[in-house]
C-alpha cells in the first residue's frame, strides 16, 4: 500500500512539474514582459542569476563532489549552459516575445519546443553513436508535418516577420538546443549529484550570458546594430522585476526540476513519459483561460500529431533501454 502511494505522488510530482512549465510560458514570462523587460539576453541573465543565488547552498554543500570532475565533464557542463542554458532559453522566450507582442497564441511555441526529444536522439546517434530504430525517421517526419500544420494551420503559410514563421523557427531552435543539452550534459551528470548538477548548469549559463551581454554592449559601443542593449538593459530593472524572478525561480525554475526529478526516480521512465504530457496539455487549456486564445481546427490537427510523434519515440527510447 505504502509503495502505491508513493507511485502516486512520484505520478502527481511529474505532473506537476510539466503543469508548472506551461505556467512559467504562458503566464510568469508574459507577467515580467509586461513590467517592462522585453532585452532578451538581459532577461534570461536575471532568470539564471536569481535561480544561482538559491542554488549557492547545493553547491557549498556538495562542493567535494567537484574533484572528481575532469575538463571533459567541465567541457560537457559549459556546452550544457550555452545550448540548454543560454542559446535553447534566449531562443524560447524572443519567440514568446514575439507571439505574446503580436497577440498571438503562446502554446503554439511551447507545443513546437517539445520537438526536443527528437534532436536529442539524432545528436546522440551522432556523437554517442546511439542508433535509434527505423521507424524512429518515420515518426520524425509526422512530427514534421503536425510541425507545419501547427505553425500555418490549414491556412496558406505565411513568412510575414509578424506571423507565426519566426516565432515557430525560434522554438524549433530551442528545441534544438535543449536536446543537445541532454545529450552533453550526460557524462557530467553521472559524476555529481543533482544538485550540484543543476548548480553548475546555472553558474555556467550566468557567466556564459553575462559575457554575451558584455559582447553586445561593446558592439553597441562600435556602432554595431545589435538589436539587443547590453548592460543598459540592466537600467530597466526594478524590485517588482526582481520580484518576478524570485517567484519564477522559487516555483517554475529550480522548484519544478527537483519536484521533476524527485517523481523521476519513484516511477518507470516510460510511464514518466505519459505524465509529461500535462504540458502540453497545460499550455493549451491556460492560454485560453488566461489570453483568450483557441488554436485553430488546423493548429488543433497539428498539435495532435506532434504529441503523437513525440509520445511514439519517446516510447521507443523507453523500450530500447528497457531491452538493453
Amino acid at each position: 500500500m505504502r509503495l502505491k502511494k508513493i507511485g502516486l505522488l512520484a505520478a502527481l510530482a511529474i505532473m506537476f512539474a510539466a503543469f508548472l512549465w506551461a505556467f512559467d510560458g504562458v503566464v510568469l514570462t508574459p507577467w515580467v514582459l509586461d513590467l517592462g523587460l522585453t532585452d532578451v539576453p538581459t532577461f534570461v541573465f536575471m532568470l539564471h542569476a536569481v535561480a544561482s543565488v538559491f542554488l549557492i547552498y547545493f553547491f557549498v554543500k556538495r562542493r567535494n563532489e567537484l574533484k572528481v570532475l575532469k575538463k571533459k565533464d567541465w567541457g560537457a557542463f559549459f556546452l550544457t549552459g550555452l545550448f540548454g542554458g543560454a542559446i535553447g532559453t534566449m531562443a524560447i522566450v524572443a519567440a514568446i516575445i514575439m507571439v505574446y507582442s503580436e497577440n498571438l497564441n503562446i502554446s503554439v511555441v511551447l507545443l513546437l519546443q517539445k520537438l526536443q526529444p527528437i534532436f536529442a536522439i539524432l545528436l546522440a546517434l551522432i556523437i554517442l553513436k546511439e542508433r535509434p530504430k527505423r521507424i524512429f525517421y518515420l515518426w520524425v517526419f509526422i512530427a514534421l508535418i503536425g510541425s507545419y500544420f501547427l505553425t500555418f494551420g490549414l491556412d496558406e503559410p505565411s513568412f510575414d516577420a509578424n506571423g507565426m514563421f519566426v516565432p515557430a523557427m525560434l522554438a524549433i531552435l530551442a528545441a534544438f538546443s535543449f536536446g543537445s543539452s541532454t545529450v552533453f550534459s550526460k557524462r557530467a551528470v553521472t559524476k555529481v549529484s543533482h544538485g550540484m548538477g543543476t548548480a553548475l548548469r546555472f553558474f555556467m549559463t550566468t557567466g556564459i550570458m553575462l559575457l554575451i551581454i558584455t559582447v553586445i554592449s561593446f558592439l553597441n559601443g562600435a556602432d554595431f546594430e545589435t538589436g539587443y542593449e547590453g548592460f543598459h538593459g540592466f537600467t530597466i530593472i526594478d524590485w517588482n522585476i526582481l520580484g518576478a524572478f524570485i517567484v519564477i525561480a522559487l516555483t517554475t525554475g529550480g522548484t519544478a526540476i527537483f519536484i521533476y526529478y524527485w517523481g523521476l526516480k519513484r516511477v518507470l521512465a516510460s510511464r514518466a513519459t505519459i505524465f509529461e504530457m500535462v504540458f502540453p496539455i497545460s499550455a493549451v487549456l491556460l492560454e485560453f483561460l488566461i489570453h483568450d486564445q483557441v488554436l485553430s481546427s488546423g493548429q488543433w490537427m497539428g498539435a495532435v500529431i506532434v504529441v503523437g510523434a513525440i509520445w511514439s519515440i519517446l516510447r521507443l527510447k523507453q523500450e530500447k533501454l528497457q531491452s538493453n
